[in-house]
């Protein structure tokens, strides 16, 4: 089968290819899907330069995300049979024509989803919940503000954060995605070109947001301390930035606010009760329709290269999902 493999760790993704494989089968209590669709993360990026906290054993088939039909069942499965629309995620493996996965790790995609939308919307808003409800606590009528709001985990944030009934105030660092963030449900959009600390301030009469979402680190960061209210909650999801952010530990004491580092995956791993109930929670969103994730562009699975380029030009709005 064809699969999208990293066989040798390369800063520019060149060590990342299109190739042939063995087809995978399935084990006991597992399922075997053909996958139609499959979703780019950034952290896809990360593991094939080598920066990810988990860091697979070389050569792995890229991709952590997919949605598709079932093949083939393992000896015990009960769940699923043939012909079941299913989609689920994994730390690699999606960017290829077959996957397996563990019956118990599968999730019908949502009757009203297409598959490249029941491959999207997993660990978007999976992330988002997890923030929100786990970490941050957050509380309906508090102000959120979410930077990195045009990518897929930023826009399923403000999704979340509207259900939740939070004042979303979104950032990007282009006008031309202004629009597409407010269609997502933001209250208020900025440009982060211009500073944010002030107008956060004047949005919020002064006191700062609740709670802050950043996905960017760095500068973003660094601004972001400036303008979070007292018992805020600064919820930090990575580092597109390039640059670890650092902080005194007098500025979160005297300004009141805690910083929270959050990894929607590991939660679930540690307390897997509360990762079912998370996970529940937004598959029932999605089946209610209250939820949908924007899709920026279907590519073929020959084009992953592409777009895991596209997603470190920052061109994208919302996800980019792979077909086959």
């Amino acid at each position: 089968m064809r699969a999208f493999v990293c066989n040798t760790i390369s800063e520019d993704l060149s060590g990342a290819s299109l190739t042939e494989i063995a087809e995978p089968v399935a084990k006991a209590g597992e399922v075997k899907i053909a996958v139609r669709a499959a979703s780019l993360n950034f952290p896809d990026i990360l593991m094939c330069q080598g920066k990810y906290q988990f860091k697979p054993e070389l050569p792995f088939t890229v991709g952590m995300e997919f949605a598709g039909d079932v093949v083939e069942t393992g000896e015990g499965v009960t769940r699923w049979k043939i012909g079941d629309r299913v989609c689920g995620g994994a730390k690699t493996g999606a960017f290829a024509e077959f996957v397996t996965a563990s019956e118990d790790g599968l999730r019908p995609v949502p009757a009203a989803y297409s598959y490249a939308e029941g491959a999207a919307f997993g660990a978007a808003y999976l992330t988002a919940y997890v923030s929100l409800v786990r970490r941050a606590r957050i509380e309906a009528g508090e102000t959120l503000l979410v930077h990195g709001a045009s990518g897929g985990v930023g826009m399923a944030t403000i999704e979340v954060g509207k259900l939740l009934g939070a004042t979303v105030i979104a950032t990007t660092g282009r006008d031309s995605k202004m629009d597409a963030i407010r269609q997502a449900g933001a209250d208020h959009v900025l440009n982060l070109r211009d500073g944010f600390r002030e107008q956060v301030k004047e949005l919020t009469d002064g006191r700062g947001a609740d709670v802050i979402f950043d996905p960017i680190g760095g500068d973003v960061f660094d601004e972001s301390t400036r303008c979070i209210a007292f018992d805020g909650r600064l919820l930090v999801i990575g580092f597109m930035s390039g640059r670890i952010a650092e902080i005194k530990t007098n500025i979160p004491l005297i300004k009141g606010f805690s910083v929270a580092g959050v990894r929607a995956g590991e939660y679930g791993r540690r307390f897997p009760e509360k990762g079912r109930e998370n996970m529940a929670q937004v598959q029932a969103w999605a089946e209610d329709g209250l939820i949908r994730p924007r899709i920026h562009a279907e590519l073929s699975l020959d084009e992953a290269a592409k777009g895991l380029g596209m997603l470190t030009g920052r061109d994208v709005i919302g996800k980019i999902v792979l077909t086959t």
